[in-house]
């Protein structure tokens, strides 16, 4: 069973891969998911990320009010994946998301953890992205139903 969201219902509108870490995002309209694993063709998935296997995140996601706040903080371009999160959706504010399932497309998520900037953002981008993000610098998520995500697809919670 899954929750409905009063109109407009949260929407996936940006998805962004990468190859390999530090590799330039990649705007894309659709994108696989495998269970436990992240998003085909992204640095993620293929274990190319520039991460420690710790501080690791299967798919990372930030809304669009976290780089409202964010721009809001210290002005600097986050609207072509500058922000190096994997997903962006609007309507919803990424903390209403804490312990919860929910669906994008086919695919089933779970909330893992806060995904906080580290200091390597600012060396791919801005001098100041780190702190621009700060505290609104999205969530990291666990792939638990392998499937396939498209830009405009609704965000159901799952009660």
């Amino acid at each position: 069973m899954f929750a409905i969201f009063r109109r407009p219902a949260p929407r996936l509108t940006h998805i962004y891969i990468t190859p390999q870490g530090g590799g330039k995002m990649l705007a894309v309209t659709y994108a696989s998911a495998v269970m436990g694993k992240g998003l085909v063709g992204d640095r993620y998935h293929a274990g190319k990320g520039y991460w420690h296997p710790v501080e690791s995140c299967q798919v990372t996601l930030i809304s669009e009010h976290d780089l409202q706040q964010a721009n809001k903080r210290l002005p600097v371009p986050l609207e072509n994946g500058e922000h190096r999160r994997n997903l962006v959706i609007s309507g919803l504010q990424t903390k209403a998301l804490r312990g919860k399932r929910f669906r994008i497309g086919s695919v089933l998520f779970e909330y893992h953890k806060p995904r906080p900037p580290c200091g390597y953002i600012n060396q791919l981008t801005r001098k100041n992205m780190t702190k621009s993000l700060g505290l609104n610098s999205g969530v990291c998520l666990r792939v638990l139903e392998s499937g396939v995500i498209t830009v405009g697809d609704a965000l159901l919670v799952e009660n």
